[in-house]
């Protein structure tokens, strides 16, 4: 192996932002994805209808035990053998991600509910409020505002996770500094810039949120 050379990171960095907007993309995708499923599921988890919490609780409990990477691998390939027809890489990844997600946040936004004084909906109802328009106004805007930090450093985790994509071979960031490495045999500088590239983007990620956590402190 040769010297370090950083001219290879700098011919490759037209492929490498392709790559990283597929990762970006997936990454959005996961989020917004898995806060709409989560919601959902924590409205389930507090329901009055005791299957729909029996579902909820048990969807969580089955998502969080499993590794993410499997339900990229059943959608991938299982999946297609079902429905007669490929779901594709990036569907798969996106699928897998939400309904992944979707139980991690959904115990964020849940405990976030739960941390709102009970006295707030009561005095939303003594208003007019409706008990849906009470979680609507009054509950959900506290709780996501107590459980931001919380939230993104999730989404950070998100970010992080969609290197998984390697396995079926969608061209994401990692992906695609491994081919350019592969092709030119320039795998150390490829994975050097890799590591610094999600250095960079998750440790100023992780200050932001510390500066927003002193913020919204009371």
């Amino acid at each position: 192996m040769g010297a370090f050379d950083f001219g290879v990171i700098a011919r490759a960095l037209p492929l490498l932002w392709e790559g990283m907007q597929i990762t970006l993309l997936l990454t959005a995708l996961g989020i917004v994805g898995g806060i709409a499923l989560g919601v959902l599921l924590a409205m389930m988890r507090r329901s009055a209808i005791a299957p729909l919490r029996w579902f909820a609780a048990f969807y969580v409990d089955l998502l969080r035990s499993l590794p993410l990477v499997l339900l990229i691998f059943w959608f991938y390939f299982l999946v297609p053998l079902a429905v007669g027809h490929p779901v594709g890489g990036f569907s798969s990844a996106v699928i897998g991600f939400i309904l992944f997600e979707g139980a991690y946040f959904c115990e964020i936004i849940r405990s976030g509910i739960e941390g709102v004084r009970r006295g707030q909906v009561m005095a939303g109802l003594a208003s007019g409020f409706t008990q849906a328009q009470c979680m609507r106004f009054i509950v959900l805007p506290q709780a996501f505002r107590a459980m931001l930090p919380v939230m993104l450093m999730q989404s950070i985790n998100v970010f992080k996770s969609t290197s998984l994509v390697y396995v079926i071979g969608l061209r994401d960031f990692l992906t695609a500094a491994d081919l350019i490495g592969g092709r030119d045999n320039r795998l150390m500088e490829m994975y050097v810039f890799v590591a610094v590239v999600f250095f960079v983007i998750c440790w100023t990620a992780s200050q932001a949120v510390s500066l927003l956590q002193r913020r919204i402190a009371p």
